[in-house]
């Protein structure tokens, strides 16, 4: 029985690795993006720099342990088989669950998922127990009043006995209050740290920046280092003694020090101080999110350690019935535990790919410029920003003018920082830059101090989006996205809570029912489900490369080039889900049809954001390329209403053999075919003429258009006939209709395609 116990530790720790890794992978976005948003250094720099802070905060961690061994649930409640299945239930949901946010590049956090999955099994395992046979009941009453647990052998148990409810609802209600502490004192700070410096920072950084600095770099000498130490077993407790009873004076002297010694580095070395306090910052929040967060990743683990150890010291004892209350003492966690732990980090931080697409996401919402927005207006942003609008203008009508003016100066940004088309340009700069990471590691920090596992993700998230209100990155242009992603994103935690609660609950049940076959039939789950979104994620990030590179890759020099390549690919894909959708028709396959609609769902995607890049492009060409530059943006026009063309042929075609509505009479199929080879034929010769750049043949691909068009005529005629005859019914004829008309639109398409590139050609090659 022990070797399987042992066995239940060490997948404990494999879990715990996969953990970390995952979880890293989310979590980096808290201390990395505002580095990366303002890119204050090369990506390289940034990664040492937070790894170096990881490590560190790996050894402060310790303290935080108690949250995952007896922060949620009353370990003494339960016997040494239970709890083992409650940490492995935590284990499994979490990595489930994490690893599924990555995938989707949402920044979710891991302290909601450790709490409610903790939460989730200890209520499963209660629930198993409370419904347990009288005599089993008996038996654990008997062991509870023989060591004075209950008061009475009749006393009626209920959930909350088993649950610590008084420190799980001060967890639960300290992370939903720092949501809103975090953006409303984001707002505050930023608002007055523009107003104090502008975006013209530079000059006024020659004489306040030494002040700025000693604030940022006292408040992070406090919270980080002072407040830090405490949690850290290696620190002598003398040290720790001394440094709380002269925390005043320390405060003084820090600023004093950091103020001056600032201020003499600007002046005499020239050196940026901004960039050192985002330096600085990047590190003291990477520390306090490894000495914060680690508990996420090891704790439960740790624990489930502790708990065979004390199995290990009572031999011969049975698992079900040896009491936990051994653990509600204080345990140290091993020091070697936790640099092994910060070194999983560190590694996950430099190769994950995840990490970086959840990075973007946060970076997206709280950039200064517009471009992409990943997230789509809704109804509730649109309200808001309508509001906000209208309480702005009845704000202004208060607010002396003058003093308005003055305030809007200081938010004018400057013309070296304004909105261009280039991916290598700063989200924003060093001033919010240095907000988000010294207000971020306060907070966290704080909470820290205090054993209480607040939320890394939510306090740096919204951090980040107050600041970006405040700084009027969320202009007319960008609002509505911006404010609807921060409503996702919230509203995914909520549903990683739900979630996290509910999957735990169902897994404790499965692993106590089960037994060991159900337990490695979930390893093996974790393991196909980690490498499925692991292909599925790098499938979405080359393609969202090529995306990239295929808009701010190009150059006046291979501009044509590359145009001409990316017509010719789209258009072999337009004729070939043309006939398969044709060849669907007639086989009645669905699985053809569908797969045909999802390539045209991303052919769509494509194109849509070439068109919605046009002006990143057109901005990369010489001023005498305007007129060819118009050609080009009708190109780009005429391609999406092809693409959308086929997609109205496609669809109506699935939705008829996916009600089963009666197939298409063998004459109309011939049809198909025959209007299939002629759209095939006029589009392989634009293929041709677009990849030699010589449209020499234009009179003949009208001939073939015109033929076509004939085809198109005479098969409407003959539909006509049909539904004269009765031949057919209405949801035949409403579809053939359908895709003859597709297929008209398609060819007219085609050819306006055919004459815009070669106009576009023709003006680049004399330009």
């Amino acid at each position: 029985m022990e070797n399987f116990y042992l066995v239940i530790v060490g997948i404990l720790f494999i879990l715990a690795i996969s953990d970390l890794i995952v979880g890293v992978s989310n979590d980096a976005v808290n201390f990395l993006n505002s580095a990366i948003g303002s890119k204050v250094a090369s990506f390289k720099v940034i990664i040492l720099v937070a790894a170096l802070g990881v490590l560190v905060g790996a050894i402060f961690s310790s303290g935080m342990m108690e949250v995952a061994r007896k922060g949620i649930f009353h370990p003494e409640m339960f016997y040494f088989s239970e709890i083992m299945l409650i940490f492995l239930a935590v284990m499994t949901t979490d990595i489930i669950m994490l690893d599924t946010f990555n995938t989707f590049g949402l920044p979710t956090s891991t302290t909601v998922s450790i709490v409610f999955e903790l939460l989730g099994a200890a209520v499963g395992m209660a629930t198993i127990k409370l419904i347990a046979s009288p005599e089993s009941m008996a038996v654990f009453k008997q062991f509870l009043f023989d060591h004075h647990l209950i008061s009475n052998l009749n006393e009626t148990l209920t959930l909350g006995d088993f649950i610590n409810t008084g420190k799980a609802l001060a967890i639960i209600s300290g992370i939903l209050f720092s949501v809103a502490v975090a953006f409303i004192i984001g707002a505050i700070v930023q608002y007055i740290a523009r107003i104090i410096f502008s975006f013209n920072y530079k000059k006024r950084m020659k004489w306040f920046g030494g002040l700025w600095g000693g604030l940022a770099f006292t408040a992070i000498t406090y919270f980080i280092i002072i407040k830090g130490a405490n949690g850290a077993s290696v620190i002598p407790q003398e040290a720790k003694d001394w440094l709380n009873n002269n925390t005043f004076l320390l405060l003084v002297y820090s600023f004093i020090f950091w103020t001056l010694f600032l201020q003499l580095l600007n002046w005499i070395f020239k050196v940026n101080i901004l960039k050192a306090i985002v330096l600085v910052g990047t590190f003291s929040l990477a520390m306090a999110f490894a000495g914060n967060d680690l508990v996420n990743f090891i704790g439960v683990p740790i624990a489930g350690y502790n708990a065979f150890e004390i199995f290990k010291q009572s031999p011969g004892s049975d698992p079900n019935s040896l009491s936990m209350i051994a653990m509600s003492g204080k345990v140290a966690t091993p020091t070697l535990f936790l640099l092994l732990a910060g070194l999983v980090m560190v590694l996950t931080l430099a190769f994950s790919r995840k990490a970086r697409s959840v990075i973007k996401t946060s970076v997206d919402l709280s950039r200064q410029d517009v471009g992409d927005e990943r997230f789509k207006a809704n109804a509730l942003s649109k309200a808001l920003v309508r509001s906000s609008l209208n309480i702005s203008k009845g704000m202004r009508k208060i607010i002396p003018s003058r003093m308005a003016r003055a305030i809007d100066k200081q938010f004018q940004v400057l013309e070296d920082q304004a909105i261009k088309n280039d991916p290598n340009m700063p989200a924003f700069d060093l001033i919010r830059a240095s907000v988000n990471l010294v207000l971020s590691s306060v907070l966290i920090a704080l909470g820290t101090s205090l054993t209480l596992p607040l939320s890394t993700t939510y306090v740096t998230f919204m951090v980040a989006m107050g600041s970006s209100l405040s700084d009027k990155a969320w202009g007319r242009e960008s609002a509505v996205y911006r404010i609807s992603g921060v409503f996702s994103v919230v509203g995914g935690w909520f549903l990683t809570a739900f979630t996290a609660f509910t999957i735990s609950f169902i897994i404790v049940f499965a692993y106590y029912y089960g037994g060991p076959i159900t337990i490695a039939v979930f390893m093996i789950l974790i393991v196909v489900l980690v490498y499925r979104s692991h292909l599925f994620h790098k499938k979405k990030e080359d393609e969202r490369m090529v995306e990239t590179e295929g808009v701010y890759g190009i150059t006046e020099e291979n501009l044509m080039e590359r145009s001409n390549a990316t017509l010719v690919a789209n258009l072999k894909k337009i004729v070939r889900e043309y006939n398969h959708v044709v060849s669907g028709l007639e086989a009645e396959n669905i699985r053809t049809l569908r797969r045909t609609i999802k390539t045209i769902d991303e052919m769509a995607a494509r194109t849509k954001y070439l068109k919605n890049h046009v002006n990143v492009i057109i901005d990369r060409l010489r001023e005498d390329s305007v007129d060819s530059a118009y050609y080009l943006v009708e190109v780009l026009d005429y391609m999406r209403e092809m693409v959308h063309s086929v997609s109205f042929f496609a669809k109506p075609a699935m939705d008829h053999v996916d009600n089963n509505h009666k197939p298409l009479r063998p004459e109309q199929i011939t049809e198909l075919k025959e209007i299939s080879a002629q759209v095939e034929k006029i589009v392989k010769q634009v293929m041709y003429s677009i990849l030699r750049s010589n449209f020499a043949n234009q009179d003949e691909l009208l001939e073939m258009q015109k033929h076509a068009l004939s085809l198109l005529d005479r098969n409407r005629r003959n539909q006509v006939r049909r539904i004269k005859n009765g031949v057919v019914g209405t949801r035949n004829s409403i579809l053939y209709l359908n895709l003859l008309s597709e297929s008209k639109n398609l060819l007219l398409q085609t050819v306006n395609l055919y004459k815009s590139q070669r106009d576009f050609i023709k003006l680049k090659n004399k330009v």
